[in-house]
C-alpha cells in the first residue's frame, strides 16, 4: 500500500511528475514526452516499472481506451466538465471494478479524477503505449497516400526505410497507412520527429512558390 501511496503523490503535482519521480525512481524511461499527457505517461510507466507490472499496466490501459472508444456516453461523462471530481472518480471506480485491473491503474485514474484529467484519457493511454513500443525498439511509421496503398508498397517503402541511415538494426518498423486525398498523390512518410514529403501537394506547393517569388 506504501508504493501505491507513494505513486498518488508523484500524480498530485502533474508539472512535476516526469521530472521528479521518474529521477526519484531511478528507472531509465525510454523516450521523453512532453505536454501534460506526456507527464502522466511518464508517471505511470515509471511507477509500473517499479513493480513489473508495464506490460500489466499496458493492457489495462488498452481495455478501458476500447471501452472508451465503443461508448460514446462514457466519453461524454469523462470530457464533461460539469460533473464534479468526486462524482467522476466513484463512477471510474465502478467501471474498473467490472474487470481485473491492476492496482497501479486502478490508483492512476483515482489520480486523475482527482486532479480533474479524466479528459485527456486516451491522450495518455496513447503516450503510455508511445513509451512501451519505445521501450521495446519500435518505431512507428505513419504512410500517407491519396488512395490506400497494397501490401507491395508498403513493403516497399517498410524496406526503404529499413535499410535508410534512420533505422538501427535493433528497432522494429510498425507501418501504418493512412489516406488523404488532398495530398493529391505521391507519399508522406512520417516516423519519429522525421518527415519525409513526397507529395504531389508539396510539389505543386513548391512549384507556386517558386513562381511567386519569380514574378
Amino acid at each position: 500500500m506504501a508504493s501505491i501511496a507513494n505513486v498518488r503523490r508523484a500524480l498530485i503535482s502533474a508539472p512535476q511528475v516526469a521530472r521528479g519521480y521518474t529521477t526519484a525512481a531511478a528507472v531509465k524511461v525510454p523516450a521523453v514526452l512532453h505536454g501534460i499527457e506526456g507527464r502522466y505517461a511518464t508517471a505511470l510507466y515509471t511507477a509500473a516499472a517499479k513493480k513489473s507490472a508495464l506490460d500489466a499496466v499496458e493492457a489495462d490501459l488498452q481495455q478501458v481506451k476500447r471501452i472508451v472508444e465503443k461508448d460514446s456516453k462514457l466519453r461524454e461523462y469523462l470530457q464533461n466538465p460539469t460533473i464534479n471530481r468526486i462524482e467522476k472518480k466513484s463512477g471510474v471506480q465502478q467501471l474498473l471494478s467490472a474487470g481485473k485491473y491492476n492496482e497501479l491503474t486502478k490508483n492512476f485514474f483515482d489520480t486523475l479524477a482527482e486532479n480533474g484529467r479524466l479528459y485527456d484519457t486516451v491522450k495518455i493511454i496513447n503516450s503510455y503505449g508511445s513509451l512501451m513500443s519505445a521501450g521495446r525498439g519500435e518505431v512507428q511509421v505513419t504512410i500517407t497516400s491519396a488512395k490506400e496503398l497494397d501490401a507491395k508498397d508498403v513493403a516497399k517503402v517498410k524496406g526503404f526505410l529499413a535499410k535508410s541511415n534512420f533505422i538501427t538494426a535493433k528497432q522494429t518498423l510498425i507501418v501504418s497507412n493512412k489516406v488523404n486525398p488532398t495530398i493529391l498523390g505521391g507519399l508522406v512518410v512520417e516516423f519519429g520527429d522525421k518527415t519525409i514529403d513526397l507529395s504531389v501537394s508539396s510539389k505543386i506547393n513548391k512549384l507556386n512558390q517558386l513562381l511567386h517569388e519569380a514574378i
